[in-house]
């Protein structure tokens, strides 16, 4: 290896991924060396994330540290296995160290933190060939940080008029029958292991970009709400200690589906992508608001994350545990409630009854003692 020419280690090494470049590089000095390059970290991410051969996003990775930087931030995914195991009367409560008052009130921290300091860069991918890309610079449809958007539900669409279609040839497998596919779901099959989603955020403020989604998709829904409609879906388990009473988050990405175009015989198949969107969501399903999802996006952006797929998935289960766990325990306790509620109601009922006869004895012998001739 002595004797080989720099060059040809750097177009050997160009033409590998980012792991086995990373992994190329523990090796010997040369290659260490030689992986250091920006170019070729370069061709890795725009290779991965074909929305990284933009210009303004080059740019952007160059402010933030650079191709190394944003490929070590961005291939691991997102671990949060800090899930506390909640009771459902203490999660109502607030944490002790903040007020009401605080808890929706404004914070110097936010004040610090900008809509227009986050930037999402997503990439989709069906059998390795991109089929999407797009920039959105900024949070859309938002003026300032102030008014509504602090306490109305957080969500990001990104799709208005743009029309985005997966069809056969992108290798989409043909539809005989929605008949067929209801039973066998050898279409929805396909389209969940075939799809990849990345959805990259980035804080220019503070420098620091993290990837929201799962690559592959955690579950979704076949045929709903009609037979022609799929919802797939992606996310992580983010941290949101001292910012929520829950302290960890689920980043919801849906992905929506439906089949416009199925001809006779010659079986043309297309799928219409109709929804992109992104939301978190507490361990009550609700959506958590504008101000505390920008603060918990700045916390994930620095929290850990793992190579390990199998591990990310792995927070998810242990998060849908809670959140289970929390809804059973929810419902048992309105059970409880209901119960009580029904026993006191027969009670009042009974109270009612036993004092209405009472009052009514009681008149008949007020009667009686002012008329004793006319009840002889």
């Amino acid at each position: 290896m002595a004797s080989l020419n720099s060059d040809l280690f750097y177009d050997i090494m160009r033409r590998v991924d980012g792991a086995t470049l990373a992994s190329a590089a523990c090796t010997c000095a040369a290659l260490h060396s030689i992986s250091k390059e920006e170019g070729l970290w370069e061709n890795v991410c725009c290779s991965m994330w074909p929305s990284t051969n933009r210009e303004d996003v080059k740019s952007l990775i160059a402010s933030i540290g650079g191709f190394k930087k944003y490929y070590a931030d961005c291939f691991p995914l997102i671990v949060n296995k800090e899930v506390p195991e909640l009771r459902w009367n203490n999660y109502l409560d607030y944490p002790e160290e903040l007020t009401e008052a605080e808890y929706y009130g404004d914070f110097d921290e936010f004040e610090s933190i900008s809509p227009s300091n986050f930037i999402s860069i997503v990439d989709i991918r069906y059998k390795n060939k991109t089929i999407w890309s797009k920039v959105i610079w900024g949070i859309p449809n938002v003026n300032g940080s102030n008014g509504w958007f602090q306490n109305c539900p957080f969500r990001i669409d990104l799709l208005n008029s743009e029309v985005i279609n997966l069809s056969v040839s992108e290798g989409l497998p043909p539809i005989t029958s929605m008949e067929r596919e209801r039973k066998d779901g050898k279409f929805w099959q396909d389209l969940r292991n075939g799809l990849r989603l990345s959805w990259i955020v980035v804080n220019r403020k503070i420098k620091q970009a993290a990837n929201l989604s799962s690559w592959s998709p955690l579950g979704g829904q076949r045929h709903w709400p009609t037979d022609k409609d799929f919802l797939i879906r992606f996310g992580s388990i983010l941290p949101a200690k001292d910012i929520l009473p829950c302290q960890a988050v689920e980043c919801i990405i849906t992905m929506k589906f439906q089949v416009v175009y199925t001809r006779g015989e010659s079986v043309q198949t297309t799928l219409k992508l109709t929804e992109l969107s992104l939301q978190l969501g507490d361990m009550e399903g609700a959506h958590v608001n504008g101000r505390n999802s920008l603060l918990v996006l700045k916390e994930a952006l620095s929290c850990r994350r793992s190579k390990n797929y199998s591990e990310a998935l792995e927070s998810f289960h242990l998060y849908a545990k809670v959140q289970n766990e929390l809804k059973e325990e929810k419902m048992r306790n309105e059970c409880r409630l209901d119960r009580l509620c029904i026993i006191g109601g027969i009670a009042a009922l009974a109270t009612f009854c036993y004092s209405i006869h009472t009052l009514y004895r009681l008149l008949l012998q007020f009667q009686c003692c002012r008329h004793p001739f006319f009840y002889m």
